[in-house]
């Protein structure tokens, strides 16, 4: 009798521990999606300062913008297991319930920001379209798969 009793309670014991290791990998993986998306409005913003005439163009640093949103964005969308959508995150639960479209603008915005690294060296004008589709496919993931902060 005792033994099942203290066989009882280690498996109440490894169930707490399991549920509590899940809530902290979902917290985990919303602080490394959050932690991506602010690398990236840092690449976007170096990007768009340059387009804008705010800062004199430069080609390697428009490329490693480029770069880095490109090679981010391919593991965004895997940053998303289910049960993250609980806790201190903006994410809509549109991710989970169209994930094709998700992940689908997630490649679009990821061949845009290749285009603009492979278009860097030919100046600012060669990057500008680049540019634009970045910037319209930021705001359209935002739109769709984003929970407005009030």
């Amino acid at each position: 009798m005792r033994f099942k009793i203290i066989l009882a309670g280690l498996a109440g014991l490894a169930l707490t521990l399991g549920a509590a290791g899940l809530a902290h990998g979902a917290d985990d993986v919303i602080a490394q999606r959050q932690a991506l998306m602010k690398d990236n409005a840092g690449a976007a913003k170096t990007i768009f300062q340059m387009v804008q005439g705010k800062t004199p163009y430069d080609a390697a640093a428009a490329k490693a913008a480029f770069e880095k949103i490109a090679a981010d964005i391919k593991t965004f969308p895997t940053l998303f297991p289910e049960g993250s959508d609980q806790g201190k995150t903006t994410a809509s639960p549109a991710i989970w319930q169209d994930k094709a479209g998700f992940e689908a603008l997630a490649a679009k915005m990821g061949a845009a920001a290749t285009a603009g690294a492979a278009a860097a060296s030919g100046g600012l004008d060669a990057i500008k379209a680049s540019a634009g589709e970045v910037g319209a496919s930021c705001q359209s993931c935002h739109e769709k798969f984003r929970i407005k902060k009030s």
